[in-house]
């Protein structure tokens, strides 16, 4: 058993929540779960999520079931998510531009030390072994050292911090007194490449694995660009651009929140081409009338041989929250997959597929289709058994 705790009950959670329940019944096939034929130990009935946490007063205190009723036909909704309810969570004063009514464990500014008390205690009672972070994106500091990250927790010193900061602290005390545990970053708070949070969680036994899932055009760009390096063409150019019409696209309206997203996005052209082609990769915009299918637009221009300049042109629609929510499915069984080899502070190899910014910091993003191999060769190992050709790509 893999018990989940989410942290942001929106839309990609509720995708999670309602999809899992849905293949866990056979209502649904597992297409957008990369790993759904490959054994991890661990199948999808093996995944129970006990607790939820969000700031939106709309949603605090009500059932899974009925949050999801915001977003899907009340008849697809798996009666199973009656019973589980959302938790106040922590806002830090960084959501006050969201179009909703927040309610917080430290909405009357006390300290986040009795915050984090108090979670820690209700994470006492519901045991997580994964805690998975689908929170807005908001922008954050790499602290290093983790006494810097606890002098400024113990200092209640809000503006250096973001909730994700505060919730995986939290985790971390957890696992130092309780249990083993993981901490999944799928937004782009640096996380996964924080050495104070990494080096900590390795020192306690836990597992961090982030940053800022990858879906839609990031794969698909870092993985033209590896076909560009690959066969000696030239990059003088890119531009990808996405607008949405969810919540989070909304939310990187703020500059900052924006900055954040495409540092995650636009670190991709150095790594995979070995230099710094000109680029513009970044969220452009909110359209609310898209909803949560984005519209995602690239132009990439390249000189091939005898001075040809030739280009690349792609649109696409895309879904944006189930394609995070597949990726969960996989990222919570593939923590356990570590935590039970006592493999601890991060994982390269599962952050360079599933993530834009992947940890440990200063490691590089590579292309997909070659992270997928990696994949799966760490798999074979951390399961101790061969992995079959297909399964590595």
């Amino acid at each position: 058993m893999i018990r989940v705790v989410v942290i942001g009950q929106g839309q990609v959670a509720s995708n999670f929540v309602v999809g899992l329940e849905r293949l866990k019944k056979g209502e649904i096939e597992p297409y957008g779960v990369p790993l759904a034929d490959m054994d991890l130990g661990y199948n999808f009935n093996d995944i129970k999520i006990v607790g939820s946490y969000d700031v939106d007063a709309g949603k605090v205190g009500r059932s899974l079931y009925d949050v999801a009723k915001m977003y899907f036909n009340e008849e697809i909704i798996p009666e199973e998510l009656k019973d589980i309810y959302v938790r106040k969570g922590i806002s830090l004063g960084k959501l006050q531009d969201m179009p909703f009514d927040i309610v917080s464990l430290d909405e009357n500014n006390g300290s986040l030390s009795d915050v984090i008390d108090l979670l820690y205690e209700e994470w006492c009672r519901l045991k997580p072994d994964v805690v998975v972070d689908l929170t807005t994106t908001q922008y954050g500091i790499v602290f290093r050292d983790f006494k810097k990250l606890e002098e400024t927790v113990l200092k209640n010193n809000r503006e250096l911090l973001t909730p994700s900061q505060v919730y995986c602290y939290s985790l971390i005390k957890y696992v130092e007194n309780v249990r083993s545990a993981a901490y999944v970053n799928c937004i782009p708070v640096p996380i996964a490449n924080d050495p104070a949070i990494v080096g900590k969680m390795m020192e306690a036994g836990g597992l961090v694995l982030g940053d800022d899932g990858a879906t839609g055009a990031t794969p698909l760009t870092a993985d033209i660009l590896r076909h560009m390096a690959d066969r000696n063409r030239k990059v003088l150019s890119v531009a990808q651009f996405n607008i949405g019409g969810n919540l989070d696209f909304l939310a990187l309206l703020n500059k900052e929140r924006n900055r954040a997203k495409e540092f995650t996005k636009s670190s991709i052209v150095k790594d995979i081409l070995g230099y710094d082609a000109p680029h513009y990769i970044r969220p452009t915009g909110y359209l609310e009338p898209l909803g949560d299918k984005k519209f995602v637009a690239m132009h990439l221009i390249y000189k091939s041989f005898n001075g040809a300049e030739d280009e690349i042109i792609v649109n696409m629609r895309i879904n944006d929250s189930p394609a995070l929510a597949g990726y969960v499915v996989d990222l919570v069984r593939l923590s356990k997959l570590a935590l039970d080899n006592e493999i601890y502070g991060t994982v390269y190899e599962i952050n360079a597929f599933y993530m834009k910014r992947p940890g440990p910091l200063g490691s590089k993003s590579i292309s997909k289709i070659l992270a997928r191999r990696l994949l799966g060769e760490w798999v074979g190992k951390a399961a101790r058994k061969p992995v079959k050709a297909y399964e590595i790509i």
